[in-house]
């Protein structure tokens, strides 16, 4: 009868253990983490590439704002540079100082451009100057490429009124390409 019994029990033992082993969970969070790991990766460093792009909007901004400001008083930068030049060293960030990154490249030695033009009729008293801040920015530099993303314009613009007549030669006020 114990042989009867063991007999018995020997099939159903290891389909017992079958069953078991099928319902473990063991492992399953380690796969189901490597198949979310990447899209999480991606959200995060695109949350940090999209909060260093606003501060350098903001930054941008602060330089166009800080710019109209100087040029309605008809600031004289020293030491020979130009009031683009002036503005720009006033970055918070040497990206956007000097470019070369693979964020900002910059152009010239420059990560931003500073453009400062009179869009009314003249430079007289009272007529507007408009400076405006533009840097070219590359989302996820290492992933950009190849996920679909590539750059964008970031860009800063003051106008406000003149105050004095600026005695800025044309070359140091109209930067080329604005």
């Amino acid at each position: 009868m114990s042989r009867k019994n063991s007999v018995e029990s020997g099939p159903a033992l290891k389909a017992g253990r079958r069953h078991r082993c099928v319902q473990s969970e063991r492992g399953v969070a380690l796969v189901e983490f490597a198949l979310v790991a990447p899209l999480l990766m991606l959200l995060l460093l695109g949350m940090i590439d999209l909060g260093k792009a606003f501060n350098y909007w903001i930054d941008n901004t602060h330089m166009a704002n800080y710019g109209a400001r100087l040029a309605v008083v008809n600031f004289q930068p020293p030491g020979g540079q130009t009031l683009q030049q002036y503005v720009q060293a006033t970055a918070d960030t040497g990206e956007l100082r000097n470019g070369g990154t693979a964020s900002i490249p910059g152009s010239n030695g420059s990560g931003v451009s500073i453009c400062i033009t009179y869009p009314g009729t003249g430079s007289a008293v009272g007529q507007p100057v408009r400076v405006t801040v533009a840097a070219t920015y590359h989302w996820l530099p290492l992933l950009g490429g190849k996920i679909g993303i590539a750059q964008t314009t970031i860009r800063g613009t003051a106008d406000m009124r003149l105050e004095q007549t600026p005695s800025f030669a044309s070359t140091n006020i109209n930067a080329s390409g604005c």
